[in-house]
């Protein structure tokens, strides 16, 4: 008896409803906070080409094969290593991505929950006449709050979790092709607004102009790092979505479009934010205090920044929304085949599981702040492991699977049955994930976990 699910799998129905939905899932917060920064910190052009030259290498192959096991398998992240290799220990590698989902959904569902906040000062114009300093206050009441921030984060959950239990078609599909255009459309709009400011012209310099003198070996770290962090890889939301693509979907346009949408999205994310903050002679600054803080004291100052700053607090929660569904859908459909739950169920208790950790997240940042975990509180904890450890870790041993497990024919033929492989494409492809993708991850998290330093 097969170990493969039945025909009635719910999938997506439509190639762009793929492509919407594989970017939704690499798209998010860090497109809109750390790619631009990190892009100007690091030599702006120089960076930019290191990133992309990494993307090709690690980030595309990496995804592929992702999608490959998952539309191979027709499985949930854990159970397609346990029908692609029966009886052997890879399939913990599943239950690698799994976690991950886990630990990463709840502390990103808390900064979301920020950002719905945030839309709601905007509309009320908040930020208007304060201060730098009081707006740094605002901030800092908000995240250390023991009721709010916990409420937002438990809405930010039910919205994501009101997509994700209609199913694939009718929710994560029908949502994403509303969402991504939508993003995109805003996206745009600011980028103009920004780009038209007086001063803007020092902002668009951060990040474009090259300083190789600036690409150092860390900034080199770094957009290996980003490069593969940025996609979505090694949690279980490719392998997961890749089980919902048809058989005749091009896995390979699919790999370039998702890859082409994330980067540029993350590029126009920076020519709508430095502009700005240049603009206005106030110096950037890395994570949710860009985001936070920066901008909104960027906002109040500028022409128009009322409709600038509303519109800028949506898009952020679009794009962490996108991305929160994806990531739930992972737990819940490990919940949904391991468990042989509905979907329903399946979703409840995803989001009832995570929701618990992501309130305890919220309140390290508060009433919590004295409980440390190897020098660290809760929220920080959970962003370590998942990036430090478990991400790199599924992600090289996904490309380790594939290159020397799975095989070069059986990649062939899954590729094939949706479009076409070359000869020369294949093999440049196996000989990425075999040696060059797990190699470079690797050097990746020993030198974030500080084992390797340059």
């Amino acid at each position: 008896m097969s170990n493969l699910p039945s025909g009635n799998r719910d999938s997506f129905s439509s190639k762009f409803g793929v492509i919407a939905a594989a970017a939704g899932s690499a798209v998010g917060l860090g497109n809109i906070w750390k790619f631009p920064y990190i892009a100007g910190v690091y030599g702006g052009a120089a960076f930019l080409f290191v990133y992309l030259a990494f993307i090709l290498a690690i980030g595309l192959p990496v995804m592929l094969s992702e999608l490959v096991i998952g539309r191979s398998s027709q499985r949930n992240a854990f159970g397609a290593f346990k029908v692609l290799a029966p009886g052997t220990p890879w399939r913990y590698v599943g239950i690698l991505g799994v976690a991950a989902a886990f630990l990463i959904l709840s502390f990103y569902g808390v900064v979301a929950g920020w950002s719905l906040q945030y839309i709601s000062l905007s509309i009320q114009d908040g930020f208007h006449s304060k201060s730098p300093d009081e707006i740094t206050s605002l901030f800092n009441t908000l995240i250390e709050s023991p009721i709010r921030p916990v409420i937002l984060q438990l809405i930010f959950m039910v919205l994501s979790a009101g997509i994700v239990i209609i199913g694939i078609k009718k929710g994560i599909e029908k949502y994403t092709k509303i969402l991504m255009p939508l993003l995109v459309v805003i996206l745009i709009f600011l980028c103009i607004k920004s780009v038209t400011l007086d001063g803007a012209k020092a902002g668009l310099e951060f990040l474009f102009k090259p300083d190789f003198s600036k690409l150092s070996a860390d900034g080199i770290l770094s957009a290996l790092g980003h490069a593969f962090f940025t996609l979505s890889l090694g949690m279980g939301t490719l392998i997961t979505y890749g089980s919902y693509i048809k058989k005749d979907n091009n896995l390979v346009n699919t790999v370039i479009n998702v890859t082409v949408a994330d980067t540029v999205i993350a590029i126009l994310a920076g020519v709508a934010i430095f502009p700005a903050v240049f603009a206005f002679g106030i110096a950037p600054s890395e994570g949710p205090g860009l985001i936070f803080i920066t901008l909104p004291n960027v906002f109040h100052q500028m022409p128009g920044g009322y409709i600038f700053s509303i519109l800028f607090f949506i898009l952020l929660s679009v794009a962490a929304l996108t991305s929160s569904i994806s990531i739930l859908e992972v737990v819940v459909a490990y919940f949904k085949e391991e468990f042989n739950l509905g979907r329903k169920a399946s979703t409840i208790l995803a989001t009832i599981l995570i929701s618990i950790l992501g309130v305890l997240c919220s309140l390290s940042m508060g009433v919590l702040s004295p409980y440390e975990f190897f020098g660290l509180n809760i929220f920080d904890l959970m962003d370590w492991i998942s990036a430090n450890l478990l991400l790199p870790i599924g992600g090289m041993f996904i490309a380790l699977f594939v290159g020397w497990y799975f095989g070069r024919k059986k990649v062939q033929a899954e590729v094939a049955q949706g479009g076409t492989m070359s000869g020369a494409f294949l093999s440049i492809f196996m000989f990425l994930v075999k040696f060059i993708a797990p190699i470079a991850i690797a050097i990746v998290m020993l030198n974030k976990i500080g084992l390797l330093t340059f």
